[in-house]
């Protein structure tokens, strides 16, 4: 049951507030370096965390950007081009087992990142699975959300 808690759980960014641009450096073309990421409020029942960041406005529907699960619950951030010392990537839409920055085609984007708290550990899944069956080995097992989303634009990149 999501929100459930009396404090909300919680990820934020010293890169970029909640609807603000992202910087060129977290660009694909701009560094490609992935934010610094902070998580508060986990649930003491997570037993495993999950971060995505996505494009939702890609123009053939969600594009995922970064993908790690079972993480550890205990997990407080992720450092400016670091990963968590516990978890694994998976294959996002680029192909790549790593974090590949917002790169919109035209226009201004919204990216989310997203940090889901499981009261397991996904079993069963690979670094190569799709997204489609990360999110389905997640089904029934979220028990808090927390987003930060920003927004970058095509014309960042050349700026």
């Amino acid at each position: 049951m999501l929100g459930r808690y009396t404090i909300p759980m919680t990820i934020t960014s010293t890169a970029f507030q909640k609807g603000e641009h992202i910087p060129k450096e977290q660009g694909h073309a701009g560094g490609n370096v992935s934010p610094p990421l902070t998580f508060s409020e986990v649930p003491p029942e997570a037993k495993s965390l999950v971060l995505t960041v996505e494009d939702l406005d890609a123009p053939h529907g969600t594009f995922t950007h970064w993908l790690i699960y079972n993480m550890s619950p205990a997990t407080m951030q992720i450092l400016a081009g670091g990963t968590p010392l516990e978890g694994t990537q998976a294959t996002n839409d680029f192909g790549n087992q790593a974090y590949d920055g917002p790169a919109p085609p035209s226009g201004a984007h919204r990216y989310v990142f997203k940090l889901s708290a499981l009261d397991s550990p996904l079993s069963g899944v690979r670094p190569t699975d799709t997204r489609q069956q990360i999110d389905q080995a997640m089904e029934g097992h979220v028990i808090d959300e927390a987003q930060l989303e920003g927004l970058y634009a095509a014309d960042q990149e050349s700026s």
